[in-house]
């Protein structure tokens, strides 16, 4: 009796043959299902994904540009001049500031922050060259030479300005005008869909008028050998200059 209990208990442990087969089965099932739905859901995740690192990094860019617009000086080009060293358009903005660099001395740099093309793409990048006194009567080009382009953003997307005075009316050019503006919009676009970012900006600009200006509307008539205050809205305003 005891021999043969033995035995019968011997027979029920573990899983025959079939049960093995079938367990088998259920979990080639399960597996395929889950491939199933990841394949589907991977990509998804993948493109939302990238969408945030991109905008954070277009925030990142972003934050750069705001801060050397924000940094721009009312600087001449020459002693002969009253107006800023200032030239914003479209698509470009150049401005004077003062040196920033790990290896930068004290003194002034001309930042161009605008278009190139770069492999057949747009790219948007921040060049500079040091500060010297310009003369009259010579091209910026040639005078002034580039370099050190820093990549800021890449296709699709594509970065445009805009400029507004104290009367916050924008304008897509900012050239020959008495004073810097006061504030720029930075403008991202994706190059295919023409969509504007949730993440385009303003940027503040923190100086408008020479230092020596005590007047707190700018007009430092006294300062520029005239006998009255030039308009300013309407030097700043590109179809009038």
């Amino acid at each position: 009796m005891t021999s043969a209990h033995r035995t019968s208990r011997a027979h029920e442990r573990g899983f025959t043959l079939i049960e093995t087969i079938a367990a088998l089965a259920l979990m080639g099932l399960l597996l395929t299902a889950l491939a199933s739905i990841t394949a589907e859901f991977l990509p998804s995740w993948n493109r939302g994904l990238d969408r945030i690192q991109r905008s954070e990094l277009i925030g990142i860019a972003l934050e750069r540009i705001g801060a050397d617009l924000a940094a721009a000086e009312f600087v001449p080009a020459n002693r002969e001049t009253k107006q800023p060293l200032f030239d914003g358009s479209e698509l470009s903005v150049t401005f004077v500031r003062t040196s920033l660099g790990p290896n930068a001395g004290p003194g002034l740099d001309i930042v161009r922050l605008g278009e190139i093309r770069d492999r057949g793409e747009f790219v948007t990048v921040r060049s500079q060259a040091r500060f010297t006194p310009l003369a009259n009567g010579v091209s910026f080009s040639e005078q002034v030479h580039l370099g050190g382009p820093v990549v800021l953003l890449r296709a699709p997307y594509r970065l445009s300005f805009a400029y507004a005075g104290p009367d916050r009316v924008w304008k897509n050019v900012w050239r020959d005008a008495d004073r810097l503006p006061a504030m720029i919009r930075l403008t991202v676009r994706d190059a295919g869909s023409q969509k504007v970012l949730s993440v385009s900006t303003i940027a503040p600009i923190h100086v408008q008028i020479p230092s020596d200006c005590t007047k707190p509307d700018g007009n430092c008539g006294d300062k520029r050998n005239s006998d009255s205050a030039p308009d300013l809205g309407n030097a700043a305003d590109p179809g009038k200059t």
